[in-house]
């Protein structure tokens, strides 16, 4: 039987390489500054750093955003609009934000975006998961109890999720009213 063949580990990272290993995953990947930098000191960490100098993963993240290769208010837009567009509600497009290190100023834009169409997000869901006015059946006590968690869970607001839920099968949804509710 052959001897395993052992992985050479790849060499330490170098400012040039760090820099290349940055524009290659701004490149490839939609991205805030808050995930790059995580990105490139994660690599730091990993292969090891040879230079004179510390590596300074903020100052490159920061230099390739005043180039323009990142964005955080077009990345935060973005996230707010895929989610929404996808039935999630305001809250977990919050939490979204704030997990790819989207500040106050920078996400204030997608989180207008998420509560001016936190209805239209929520029949979405509600359609997809084939909830209140789109199921096919009046649901009994206990599945009320889950589709109403499981609107909750997607971020929409508990006043609204209930809104939804307690509509009977087959009925058309009034749009202002569940506007209220938001």
């Amino acid at each position: 039987m052959p001897a395993p063949r052992s992985r050479k580990s790849p060499p330490p990272l170098t400012q040039a390489k760090l820099e290349e290993m940055a524009l290659a995953y701004v490149g490839r990947f939609a991205t805030s500054r808050s995930k790059l930098v995580a990105y490139l000191a994660r690599k730091v960490r990993e292969r090891g750093w040879e230079g004179d100098a510390a590596p300074d993963p903020a100052a490159l993240a920061g230099r390739l955003a005043g180039l323009g290769y990142i964005d955080d208010r077009a990345f935060a837009l973005s996230k707010a609009r895929s989610l929404t567009a996808r039935g999630y509600g305001q809250r977990r497009v919050g939490q979204a934000l704030s997990m790819a290190g989207i500040g106050e100023e920078d996400g204030a834009e997608a989180r207008v975006h998420a509560e001016e169409s936190c209805v239209e997000a929520a029949l979405r869901y509600a359609r997809r998961r084939s909830i209140g006015p789109f199921a096919k059946s009046t649901p009994d006590q206990v599945a009320r109890a889950k589709a109403l968690a499981a609107m909750v869970r997607a971020g929409h607001g508990f006043g609204l999720s209930r809104a939804i839920v307690n509509l009977e099968p087959g009925t058309e949804p009034d749009i202002s009213s569940l506007e209220e509710t938001c």
